[in-house]
């Protein structure tokens, strides 16, 4: 980022920025896919997974009247939200929903964002949210991993050209579209496998008396029809800038 004052940074931050080519948008997005697909990589991006998967538990809880206690991220790639309120009711139900869905909306948003040339707002945005979520982080290993993905944001937003941000921000909107289909088909293996309790699909199971089953179906027909709406959008909007 050129600016720097704070007047500057502050301009900088809600213009809008020149639409990338198509071949940058559709490349970005083969790039997204093709990590998604992998073993070794994907398990160390799905850290920033699990972070949204979080952050969605967290906000909802938060909206619903529940008062946010902490939340913690392990080196495995799970985590946990701690909440207090009523065990039960919609806003219990809202808020372990919210988990498995947020990475898509998030990527959906990003879309919102992309189509409006909002590159740098989108960067910023980003950070802003995960600075929010390191206040009630609870672990070290959930500390290293927020900070860590919120630098590696501000760096790119920063110190990078407005070519470099565009890549990142268009790769990090499909990684996240891509990403949230792969968690809800790891959960169903995991059930299968591992029958847990613990789960969003069985506590959801608990709290509606509707099954587990069910309930991942939901988790996947939710994130792959945003999927198809931001794979429309990028595509149409990568038309138009051919």
């Amino acid at each position: 980022m050129e600016g720097t004052s704070f007047e500057d940074v502050v301009s900088e931050v809600f213009s809008t920025q020149t639409a990338p080519p198509w071949w940058l948008v559709v490349a970005t997005g083969v790039v997204a896919l093709a990590l998604v697909s992998t073993s070794g990589p994907w398990r160390l991006a799905r850290n920033a997974v699990t972070i949204a998967h979080e952050g969605g538990h967290a906000l909802v809880a938060l909206l619903s009247g529940r008062r946010l206690t902490g939340i913690r991220l392990h080196s495995d790639t799970s985590g946990v939200t701690v909440s207090r309120g009523r065990p039960e009711g919609i806003g219990m139900v809202l808020t372990v929903f919210a988990g498995y869905v947020t990475p898509s909306l998030v990527g959906l948003i990003g879309v919102v964002f992309l189509l409006g040339n909002r590159i740098t707002a989108l960067l910023w945005l980003s950070v802003l949210v995960l600075a929010a979520l390191l206040v009630m982080i609870r672990n070290l290993y959930g500390v290293v991993s927020v900070v860590g993905t919120g630098a590696l944001v501000f760096g790119v937003s920063w110190f990078t050209p407005a070519e470099v941000q565009a890549g990142f921000a268009y790769f990090f909107t499909w990684f996240m579209l891509v990403a949230g289909v792969r968690p809800v088909l790891e959960l169903q293996s995991q059930r299968r496998r591992q029958p847990s309790p613990h789960s969003d699909a069985d506590q959801l199971h608990r709290l509606t008396g509707m099954p587990g089953t069910a309930w991942v179906v939901v988790f996947g027909a939710v994130n792959l029809c945003v999927l198809a709406l931001g794979v429309w959008l990028l595509w149409t909007s990568a038309g138009h800038a051919a």
